[in-house]
C-alpha cells in the first residue's frame, strides 16, 4: 500500500503469525530489516517506525510468534548510507548482536533489493509474491543479476519452503556422514 505513513494502516497477513511462530519453533532468528525513507523525506515521523514494529510485535505476540529484532533504514538512496538495503549493513549488525551466520542465511521480501541483499551476504533470498512481490516478478526479475533460491505465494509458503529445504539439506548432511566403527547409519 506504499508508505506506511499512519498506524493504522498496517495489516497483516492472516497466515503472518503461524509462519513466524513456525520460525521460532524451528530455531530460526526472525529478524525485520527495512528501508524506511519516509522518515528522512518528511512523509512521516522517524517515531512511527518505531510505533509500527512495537505494533506489529505485540500483534504477533498475541499469536505466540516473536519478531527477534528490528532494524531499518530511515536513509534516502543518496544519502550514502551503507545500510539500505540492498547494501549490507543492516544484516551485517544483526550478524553480530545476535551471532547469525549470514552465508547460508534466508532474506525473504517482496523486492529485488531483498534478493539482491541475500546474495551480497551470501545468503539466499525468498521473493514473496505479496505486497510489490508480483510486480516486481512480472517487470524486474528476469533482469536481477541474482534470481531467489525460489517464489513463493506469501510468507507462509515461504516458510514452508525453507522448512523443507533446510530438512533435506540436514538429511543430506546425515546421508554424507561417514559411519562410525561399530554403529550403523541411524542408530543411536
Amino acid at each position: 500500500m506504499g508508505y506506511l505513513n499512519h498506524i493504522s494502516r498496517l495489516r497483516i497477513f492472516p497466515f503472518a503469525p503461524l509462519a513466524v511462530r513456525r520460525l521460532n519453533q524451528a530455531g530460526f532468528p526472525v529478524i525485520v530489516v527495512t528501508n524506511q525513507s519516509g522518515a528522512s523525506r518528511g512523509i512521516f515521523p522517524e517515531s512511527l517506525v518505531h510505533e509500527v514494529h512495537e505494533r506489529l510485535a505485540h500483534d504477533l505476540a498475541v499469536s505466540g510468534a516473536r519478531i527477534d529484532a528490528f532494524y531499518y533504514c530511515p536513509h534516502r538512496r543518496e544519502d550514502g548510507c551503507t545500510c539500505r538495503k540492498p547494501l549490507t549493513g543492516m544484516l551485517e549488525r544483526a550478524a553480530r548482536e545476535h551471532a547469525i551466520e549470514l552465508r547460508g542465511s534466508w532474506v525473504v521480501g517482496d523486492r529485488g533489493v531483498d534478493v539482491e541483499l541475500a546474495s551480497r551476504t551470501g545468503g539466499r533470498g525468498v521473493l514473496v509474491l505479496t505486497g510489490y512481490g508480483r510486480g516486481e516478478q512480472q517487470w524486474y526479475m528476469p533482469k536481477w543479476p541474482h534470481q531467489p533460491e525460489f517464489v513463493a505465494d506469501d510468507l507462509a509458503a515461504a516458510v514452508e519452503g525453507i522448512l523443507e529445504r533446510e530438512a533435506a539439506r540436514e538429511n543430506e548432511a546425515l546421508d554424507s556422514t561417514p559411519p562410525v566403527a561399530g554403529a550403523t547409519r541411524g542408530s543411536a
